[in-house]
């Protein structure tokens, strides 16, 4: 198999001859995969797990939405390679993604795929561990936090709150046909929980629709978060019935929180930083 590069990020633009994975390259050690959720882009929020392996890594494998960053704490002589999608335009076909890190583990590297947010949510990770499974790769996961719960911390809105909303349900707003997601409407129009929406913006109109066909109120509110925790992040707050407009200008990715909760929402960032608390507890225990 061959595989070129895309351009951009990727900082060797030659091709990557592999083996298929036929077998192990002679003299080579035992590699190994590693699954490794990226988070939603600030690097502050990845685990100090994951900052490890991308220092170890001799090859990462990484996402369109992995922040520039983080790319900043791969080791330095590591071979990156891109393999991002965006709106079912693939760089790479998932498959071939599949073979690719196969084949470089078998090649006896030490592999780092990097996804943003948590490699279970939402990101094919559970593809990829199979195909490592099937190969007899050994193959590990590290979480990452998904870009739901960076959003509801971002803005305020715990995604369960006593009195409002004792369920969260997260579900994707892409379908594999592009169409309409398939989702039990009625269940997610039942009040008091939340409904987090990945990739939802596309398909708003749709989800706002079928929801207040199955019961839920228009009044109910709806927050949206663009690039959550990236220095351009947007947020605002807006009901069901209003948010098909609402996300007009918007093209992600986002987050819809739906749910009594988003009520409690800031559209406005604190002004205090994390630094600043940092501050106030030293000199508090000084």
């Amino acid at each position: 198999m061959e595989l070129k590069p895309a351009r951009g990020r990727d900082r060797d633009g030659g091709l990557v001859v592999l083996n298929g994975g036929a077998g192990r390259a002679m003299g080579a050690g035992d590699g190994r995969i590693w699954l490794v959720g990226a988070g939603p882009g600030d690097p502050e929020l990845m685990t100090l797990k994951a900052a490890r392996l991308l220092s170890e890594a001799d090859v990462v494998v990484y996402d369109r939405l992995v922040g520039d960053g983080v790319l900043e704490m791969i080791r330095p002589d590591a071979r990156r390679l891109y393999v991002g999608k965006r709106k079912s335009k693939h760089s790479v076909p998932q498959d071939e993604v599949n073979r690719l890190l196969v084949a470089l583990a078998l090649q006896g590297l030490n592999v780092v795929r990097l996804k943003g947010g948590d490699p279970f949510m939402f990101g094919r990770g559970g593809e990829e561990m199979l195909a490592a499974r099937e190969a007899g790769v050994p193959c590990h996961v590290v979480p990452g936090v998904s870009s739901a719960l960076a959003a509801g911390a971002a803005i305020g809105a715990p995604l369960t709150h006593r009195g409002l909303a004792q369920a969260v349900t997260f579900v994707t707003g892409h379908a594999a046909s592009g169409g309409e997601p398939d989702l039990d409407w009625s269940a997610l129009a039942k009040t008091n929980q939340t409904v987090a929406v990945y990739m939802g913006l596309t398909t708003a109109p749709v989800i706002a629709s079928r929801l207040i066909d199955a019961g839920r109120s228009r009044a109910t509110p709806v927050a949206v978060v663009e690039n959550v925790s990236r220095a351009d992040e947007r947020r605002l707050v807006t009901t069901l019935g209003a948010l098909p407009e609402a996300v007009r200008g918007l093209d992600g990715p986002a987050i819809l929180i739906i749910g009594e909760a988003a009520g409690l929402a800031m559209v406005e960032a604190p002004s205090v930083t994390n630094r600043d608390h940092t501050n106030f507890a030293r000199e508090s225990l000084a």
